[in-house]
């Protein structure tokens, strides 16, 4: 059977987001998928990047990552989206990028996709599944086929236990407090899984 072509889309402001999305590619790969790994573009003024350390750090770390387009959507027969939350919503420039895909989804070119998504906030109860919520509004007029974790392995316990896709909380020291790395490998495994079929 054909590669799953999988695209990877995040926005990451200080590199949870980017772990996050590096472990799905990692377990999409390790199956066999066919992956690209591509951040949205950046919408905050580089004085305000460069006022924030880890902000500026993780800049300058993935500067090599490609920018997202409307062709990795395209391509794609599984799209995973990794977002931080803002006011329960997700960020600027994610929703930036998904407003600009009117010319995909008017031809249709966006239905029938598997997609699923993973958040990120600076405390356990920030808004992550809004966000992810949030953002599965959007795919369902997209007519796209959510793929949400539920409680399909014992990952998504240990992960904090929501079951609309991976999220993290960060602690004070900049680091991801839940044991998230299995819940992201089952999903990215799920939604691959359900890609699959969809695709035969």
């Amino acid at each position: 059977m054909e590669k799953i072509k999988l695209s990877i889309v995040y926005y990451s402001a200080t590199g949870i987001n980017y772990q996050l999305a590096s472990w799905a590619k990692e377990a999409a790969e390790a199956i066999g998928a066919d992956v690209r790994l591509v951040k949205v573009q950046e919408l905050a003024p580089e004085a305000v990047v460069n006022s924030n350390p880890a902000w500026k750090a993780n800049a300058e770390a993935t500067s090599d990552i490609p920018l997202a387009t409307s062709d990795d959507l395209d391509w794609a027969d599984a799209i995973l989206f990794s977002v931080p939350t803002r006011f329960g919503n997700v960020s600027s420039q994610m929703k930036q990028f998904i407003d600009i895909q009117g010319g995909l989804w008017s031809q249709g070119k966006l239905a029938d996709k598997a997609v699923s998504a993973m958040s990120s906030a600076q405390n356990p109860h920030g808004g992550q599944e809004a966000t992810i919520l949030s953002l599965y509004t959007s795919m369902m007029h997209w007519g796209a086929v959510i793929v949400p974790t539920g409680f399909t392995d014992p990952s998504i316990s240990k992960a904090g236990g929501n079951p609309y896709g991976t999220s993290v909380s960060q602690g004070p020291d900049g680091k991801m407090v839940e044991d998230v790395k299995d819940a992201v490998f089952h999903q990215t495994r799920r939604l691959l899984g359900i890609a699959g079929k969809l695709k035969a």
